[in-house]
């Protein structure tokens, strides 16, 4: 089904306000796709898709929107120039394409990665309170790209769904669960049932101080990795529920890396120890 729009009415409005809305979003559980490679990463893993927005006029759609178009099964509604450009980023310019998604409702108490024995044991990445929706979505990127199993967001932060966080993950979020919990009784409780299943799991956080450096720890088990708060570090809660604490050796004048950053070298060093066990 095709329809085609030109005013700003209230389906527009809406839309509209998803880009910045955080409490519009999550109520009506809608948030929207940018980008060549989010809109095909969600596509080729089936995440649900209520409506697909296009570009009328020129310049000419490219080839992988007209394909996209024509073999898609999502309503589609065509938007003028100037209301595309008003759900785009404006540093990119005017879209081609806009998807609105559905958000999965995903529940940590269910989630039970790993088999007892399995030679690639479960990884997961803690995200505590993030400040910045940038920083998550390059956050789960990483997570994706040294094969973690999730992603768990803790404490009142950025927001997944927000589309500073959907386009700098370049379609990783669709490709691997992201929880959302209070905060780390929450993963204690995940970490404990992963145990009673026959997975050894330890919470590892990571800080400018530690017990030990991130590559003289053994992180080939089971392995739960804390990335704290961009301006506080680790909390006090976090600190205290780790098992263990590692730090990243640094040279020249830097005071610390930035939160994504730490989660990528600690995530290369995981993957680096397990390299035997990775396909």
């Amino acid at each position: 089904m095709t329809r085609r729009m030109s005013t700003r009415n209230a389906s527009f409005q809406v839309w509209q306000a998803y880009l910045t809305n955080r409490t519009k979003r999550h109520r009506d559980r809608r948030f929207l796709v940018q980008g060549v490679r989010p809109i095909s990463q969600a596509i080729a893993n089936g995440w649900p898709l209520e409506t697909m927005l296009y570009r009328l006029g020129g310049p000419e759609l490219s080839s992988w929107a007209r394909e996209l178009l024509d073999t898609s099964a999502v309503p589609q509604v065509g938007l003028v120039p100037e209301l595309m450009a008003d759900i785009g980023e404006k540093a990119t310019g005017t879209p081609e394409l806009v998807a609105v998604a559905v958000a999965r409702k995903s529940e940590l108490d269910n989630f039970e990665p790993g088999e007892p024995g399995e030679r690639r044991p479960p990884l997961i990445v803690v995200f505590d309170r993030p400040n910045s929706p940038g920083n998550l979505g390059t956050l789960i990127r990483s997570a994706d790209a040294f094969g973690a199993d999730a992603v768990i967001v803790t404490g009142h932060g950025a927001d997944q769904y927000d589309p500073q966080a959907v386009r700098a993950s370049t379609g990783s979020l669709f490709a691997m669960p992201v929880f959302r919990v209070a905060g780390a009784a929450q993963v204690l409780a995940f970490r404990d049932r992963q145990v009673q299943r026959g997975i050894p799991t330890r919470i590892v956080g990571t800080d400018e101080v530690g017990a030990s450096a991130v590559f003289d720890h053994d992180l080939t088990e089971a392995t739960i990795l804390v990335i704290g708060n961009e301006t506080s570090g680790m909390s006090t809660a976090w600190q205290q529920a780790c098992d263990d604490m590692v730090y990243i050796p640094m040279g020249g004048t830097a005071s610390s890396l930035g939160a994504p950053s730490a989660a990528a070298v600690a995530l290369y060093e995981i993957s680096r120890q397990r390299r035997t066990f990775l396909r």
